[in-house]
């Protein structure tokens, strides 16, 4: 899969509108993007083929298009575990390295690592 860096203005674009909207038709695209509709569905079909947005047929005003909605990436949650202990600072402002928690988690980190 290809990162974002190897995408052109016009589809880097494309995808922060696709991702704002959480979903936008493909003939909204090309209107907002000021391309013609041949241009859109060019940008369209190519962050498609690089796995970065899904594109479902609809019918939007009365005229065949396509939804195109961002993709959700799948996470890796293993980089945030060590054995069966979630590190204990997801969501915390500020990490206390003297709890108890902490050192377990450091703990069971080193175990796996061995």
């Amino acid at each position: 899969m290809e990162t974002e860096g190897d995408l052109t203005p016009h589809q880097q674009q494309a995808l922060d509108l696709v991702r704002e909207t959480k979903g936008l038709y493909q003939s909204e695209l090309w209107k907002e993007l000021d391309a013609s509709s041949r241009t859109g569905t060019r940008i369209a079909t190519a962050l498609e083929e690089k796995e970065m947005i899904k594109r479902e047929s609809a019918v939007h005003n009365g005229h065949t298009t396509y939804l195109l909605k961002p993709r959700t990436q799948d996470l890796d949650f293993s980089l945030l575990m060590a054995g069966d202990l979630f590190v204990p600072f997801v969501g915390e402002e500020q990490v206390d390295p003297q709890s108890d928690a902490f050192t377990d988690w450091l703990l069971q980190l080193s175990r796996n690592s061995q």
